[in-house]
């Protein structure tokens, strides 16, 4: 019996640490002058558009100086398309995004915007 309740004890005490070891994930961080309504990835210099990421935020938006999770992503180089409100859309190209780490767009990344 005594073994059980140690055993127990152990995996209680290395499950915490597990998810601490995890870290906080990907995220992305809008410092562009705007509040961003969509965000999709694609592998860099493809067309594979992902999920709107921004559904992942309680607002569904990301305002400047937020962050937001991101999520199904491998860490790796990739193109975004960024969405504002008023149909207006950029791109940036080519963007690192390390695992457990942030990365930020501003906006003298955007290329390409149209409205």
């Amino acid at each position: 019996m005594s073994r059980v309740l140690i055993a127990i004890a152990l995996l209680l005490i290395a499950v915490p640490g597990q998810l601490v070891a995890q870290g906080k994930g990907i995220r992305l961080w809008n410092l562009t002058t705007s509040t961003i309504s969509g965000f999709q990835l694609s592998p860099a210099g493809k067309t594979d558009w992902g999920p709107n990421q921004t559904l992942n935020d309680k607002d569904k938006e990301v305002d400047h100086d937020e962050r937001l999770r991101i999520t199904g992503v491998e860490p790796g180089r990739y193109d975004a398309k960024v969405g504002y409100r008023g149909s207006k859309q950029c791109f940036v190209r080519d963007i690192e995004i390390k695992a457990d780490a942030v990365f930020s767009i501003s906006d003298k990344d955007l290329k390409n915007c149209n409205k």
